[in-house]
């Protein structure tokens, strides 16, 4: 039987980030079969019983899957080097270790999943599976009609050819436009991209919906559990 490290085994768990799972191992507050464990100890998760807290760690993991209105200001990471914001913060207190499936860039905001279901994030990730996403994008100005028309169509991006993208217009006024914009394909920074080719000044982006997981009215910064009908939306 295969053995592994203590605080690796409990970060798979979803109980602890491995660094959380040292100080707490440090603190003696993890035990193997009845016995504090130290730093470096190795288990073999068939045989040997894990208890943190004085609560057993092991078996089936439950499957985690939510949803965060990420507000602008977060990196889209579990931890960042240059010691920003990260998504993670907002989500400590899920009371279990998730993962975002996907990302939104620092000055995005909108809807992010997550989960510890790590085939299907794995699936949702993969270009053959992308769900359509729809983004209210607020840009300067009054954006002309011919922009808007080319928006929608396919565009040259890093040398790859997008979809077409399904474009609506909200709201057109003279200081600013909002458009809906759902794109069928998970390209990097795809809709600023397009627009910066069109010198269009982006003054908020925001996802709204991912298949038929929809943002609605979760505050900023909250987050919430999937129904279990829209859980099983995005395993179709």
């Amino acid at each position: 039987m295969e053995e592994m490290r203590l605080q690796k085994f409990l970060s798979e768990q979803g109980i602890l980030s491995r660094r959380a799972a040292e100080e707490e191992i440090k603190r003696g507050k993890v035990k193997v079969n009845g016995v504090p464990a130290e730093l470096g100890t190795k288990i073999c998760p068939e045989t040997d019983i894990v208890e943190y807290k004085g609560n057993r760690v092991g078996g089936a993991v439950r499957k985690v899957y939510i949803m965060l209105n990420k507000p602008v200001g977060y990196v889209t990471t579990m931890s960042d080097e240059k010691g920003r914001p990260c998504v993670a913060e907002l989500v400590e207190n899920v009371g279990m270790r998730v993962y975002p499936i996907g990302r939104l860039d620092l000055e995005s905001e909108g809807l992010l999943l997550f989960t510890n279901d790590g085939e299907l994030a794995n699936r949702l990730m993969h270009p053959k599976y992308h769900k359509p996403k729809i983004y209210h994008v607020k840009i300067r100005g009054e954006v002309e009609a011919e922009k808007i028309e080319i928006l929608g169509k396919p565009m040259v991006i890093d040398g790859y050819r997008t979809k077409p993208v399904g474009i609506s217009v909200i709201t057109r006024k003279q200081d600013y436009t909002v458009l809906a914009m759902e794109l069928f394909e998970g390209r990097n920074r795809q809709i600023r991209k397009m627009c910066e080719q069109l010198s269009l000044h982006i003054l908020t982006l925001k996802r709204i919906s991912i298949g038929d997981v929809k943002l609605g009215n979760l505050a900023l910064g909250e987050w919430r559990h999937l129904t279990k009908a829209q859980v099983e939306s995005l395993k179709k």
